[in-house]
């Protein structure tokens, strides 16, 4: 890769358009070099007291970026040859993207092709939409990967309705009925009025009986109201806590089913708060605001209807206020509900940080990062207060404006009834009663442009939750299964390949394991072992050929019986909160003490076992936060065995382990590979001299296979690898010694 042009070493940046740092030099060892586009030419120096070398942009030049093994590789090509290429690490891939989109754009006017003028307004890193001061984030992005949420979508919880049909029928009766039981009292305002109070004030006698029997009615009235009322919440309130319990449940067992792929584009933080905080929300919107809504509305049209039946015209001018407040609500519907779908996602940037920090304190606190993890607190809370303020500009502008419009509406009613008594139209008793039902009336319109907020955040809600059930597997359940009740342990793969997005990372492997032999995977780091292992258990499914266990395709096995023939024993052992037997049992959770016991000697972990205060009802912190290293590897050596998988996956078992505890573990092992098919990747290549064949991998491509012996006299890629790991150790050695001395 040799420059056209090498420009004197005090050449300044001027003119600069894009600049690319690039974190990697051509022998892919850190450095901080620096690659800019000029309006004539793209430069790089490795050194800032280098000299800058050149390459004059032509008419028949472009930019090729990819990546491979989390390494990003940028090309410039001409119509003939590859003229330079230049390594970096993904971290810098955006600003690679705005390089290439600005030296796209110097092409297109070398070759006359008309160019955007150039602007100075602030625009998205990944798509160039422009910005303004007011946007916290980029609309074009947000937009494509954040559909605001619709109301419709509560429509979606019937499916978890249907099996309540016969207490939502019950609620919605005696809502009904409640409903009728309020709008009592005010018609029985009239009589009192016309029939015994005005007449008193004109000097006749009250008719004590007909006194006693409207507030009888009054009584009788309010009392039903009440008993009708709490019947209808009760059983209203049970059915939604069950509806939200459904929704938790259904939601939280296709998150079971989803593959690795899924998992790993998401954060703890966010999936916890949408399982856990959104199915609360909506369960609070079933129970009381969906209730107060339906309340209102039935509120609203008997209400409306009662006042027709007694004065039309009145009626008319007490609806005056509606078509105003149904615009209003209109207008800052929208607003809602793109804020609290966006109030929802920053919630879920507190939630990630709390999911990282408080289950990695150990680490944070080892390297004195409390302040830093306290500032990113700080900022992610402080964006989700600078959206929630935002929102609350036009939500508390909303509310008064509402209640603004149904005073003025009770006071046009005041003034046109004392108009119409004025007129001999109405009688006082008359102007009363639709005073009483007016102020019902619009205190319930009111709470409902009030329910405008809640429908909103419940509807955000039920969007994020409905975007997790919506999300099919890449790991399907075949649709006609094959059952297998044993396996031999044979495994075939032909000519599989798998891409990880637009990333090549296995091609063409094939390979066959026969029932009882031990393979040992080997290679360099981003070789393809890990992603081999997990095509293996079906982590993840194949782009490419095909996997076979006993000759069937394993995406014809049911996948939870497939994997029940499968034992990991992974380089990080994972430990649940709970005892040292129920994690050895997590497999095989009616296994007796006895079958527990058994696995815990053959894994060399009794021993530990009786000596801690409980024994094996000894409680495991998280993540197994109170034994060593090596004690929870042999747990997990144990909870492999007590299942007796036929198939058997080492994924580094022994490599975060003092040599001290390998040796007890090598042991461990030992007894688990016993008869079964066994793959393991090892990072001491000496651990897998009792491995049948070796298989060597490079750049997600098999290059060599073979026992120990064989691979190293033919001095390949195995022997570069032996040799480049024996010479560490040699000089970890000679520093030990030395440092000892």
């Amino acid at each position: 890769m040799s420059a056209i042009q090498t420009t004197d070493v005090s050449a300044r940046a001027d003119g600069c358009l894009a600049e690319l740092t690039l974190d990697l030099d051509p022998q892919l060892r850190f450095a901080n070099g620096e690659l800019q586009l000029t309006a004539q030419a793209l430069r790089v120096r490795f050194n800032s007291a280098d000299a800058w070398q050149e390459w004059p942009i032509t008419a028949d030049q472009r930019l090729q970026l990819g990546d491979h093994a989390g390494v990003a590789t940028l090309e410039l090509l001409d119509s003939h040859r590859r003229l330079a290429v230049w390594r970096f690490t993904l971290a810098q891939n955006i600003a690679a993207q705005r390089l290439c989109d600005e030296f796209e754009a110097l092409v297109d006017t070398l070759n006359h092709r008309p160019a955007p003028p150039p602007d100075d307004t602030e625009r998205c890193p990944s798509c160039k939409a422009p910005l303004t001061p007011e946007d916290d984030e980029c609309p074009v992005c947000s937009k494509a990967l954040h559909t605001p949420p619709s109301t419709w979508t509560l429509l979606r919880l019937w499916r978890f309705a249907k099996p309540y049909n016969g207490q939502l029928l019950a609620g919605f009766l005696l809502m009904l009925a409640s409903t009728a039981a309020t709008l009592v009292p005010p018609y029985l305002t009239m009589p009192l009025m016309d029939d015994i109070l005005i007449p008193f004030q004109n000097g006749q006698s009250i008719d004590r009986g007909l006194v006693t029997l409207y507030l009888a009615g009054l009584a009788g009235a309010a009392l039903l109201a009440w008993a009708l009322g709490w019947a209808k919440t009760y059983i209203l309130a049970l059915v939604s806590e069950r509806i939200s319990a459904d929704l938790r449940t259904t939601t939280y067992e296709h998150l079971m089913q989803l593959s690795l792929e899924y998992f790993g584009g998401k954060r703890t933080g966010d999936l916890i708060s949408r399982v856990g905080t959104e199915s609360d929300r909506i369960s609070v919107f079933l129970s009381l605001h969906a209730l107060d809504f339906i309340t209102d509305v039935l509120m609203i049209v008997m209400t409306a209807t009662i006042l027709f039946s007694i004065n039309p015209w009145l009626a008319l001018v007490t609806l005056l206020p509606l078509p105003f407040i149904a615009w209003m609500i209109h207008l800052v519907r929208d607003r809602l509900r793109t804020g609290f779908e966006k109030i929802d996602r920053v919630w879920g940037e507190v939630t990630n940080v709390l999911a990282d920090t408080i289950p990695g304190i150990r680490v944070v606190k080892a390297f004195a990062q409390e302040a830093r993890e306290t500032k990113r607190f700080r900022d992610a809370n402080a964006h989700n207060l600078a959206i929630n303020d935002r929102l609350n500009k036009t939500w508390s502008l909303f509310s008064p404006t509402v209640s603004l419009l149904t005073e003025l509406g009770l006071l046009v009613v005041w003034a046109f009834g004392i108009w119409q008594v004025s007129h001999h139209d109405i009688t006082v008793g008359t102007l009363s009663a639709f005073l009483a039902y007016i102020g019902r009336f619009y205190g319930r319109l009111d709470s409902m442009s009030r329910i405008v907020s809640v429908t909103q955040k419940a509807a955000a809600g039920a969007k994020r939750i409905f975007d997790i059930l919506d999300h099919v597997s890449s790991v399907p359940e075949p649709t006609r299964p094959v059952h297998l009740a044993q396996i031999s342990g044979q495994i075939s793969a032909h000519d599989i390949g798998f891409r990880y997005g637009n990333r090549s990372v296995l091609r063409g492997v094939s390979l066959d394991i026969q029932p009882g032999e031990m393979i040992g995977l080997v290679g360099h780091s981003g070789s393809g072992k890990s992603t081999l292992v997990n095509l293996i258990c079906r982590f993840y499914d194949v782009s490419e050929g095909s996997l076979r266990v006993d000759g069937v395709d394993i995406r014809s096995l049911p996948i939870a019986e497939f994997r029940q023939h499968i034992g990991l024993v992974l380089q990080e052992p994972f430990l649940f909160f709970g005892t040292i037997a129920e994690n050895i049992a997590y497999g095989k959770p009616h296994a007796t003490r006895q079958e527990i016991i058994a696995a815990a000697r053959a894994a060399h972990a009794h021993e530990f076992i009786l000596r801690l205060p409980q024994g094996y009802d000894s409680l495991v912190g998280e993540r197994g936060q109170g034994l060593s290293g090596g004690e929870r590897q042999r747990i997990s050596i144990a909870r492999a065995l007590l299942i007796n998988p036929r198939i058997l996956i080492l994924d580094e078992a022994t490599s975060a382990v003092d040599t001290e505890t390998e040796k007890e573990i090598q042991r461990a092992l030992d007894n688990l590979v016993k008869g079964r098919t066994t793959i393991a990747i090892a990072h001491r290549l000496s651990t897998l001299q009792k491995a049948d064949r070796l298989v060597v991998m490079d750049r997600g491509q098999i290059v060599e296979i073979g026992p120990h012996d064989a691979l190293m006299e033919r001095r390949g890629h195995y022997w570069r690898l032996y040799q480049a790991q024996a010479r560490h150790e040699a000089q970890a050695a000679e520093h030990a010694l030395a440092g000892g001395q």
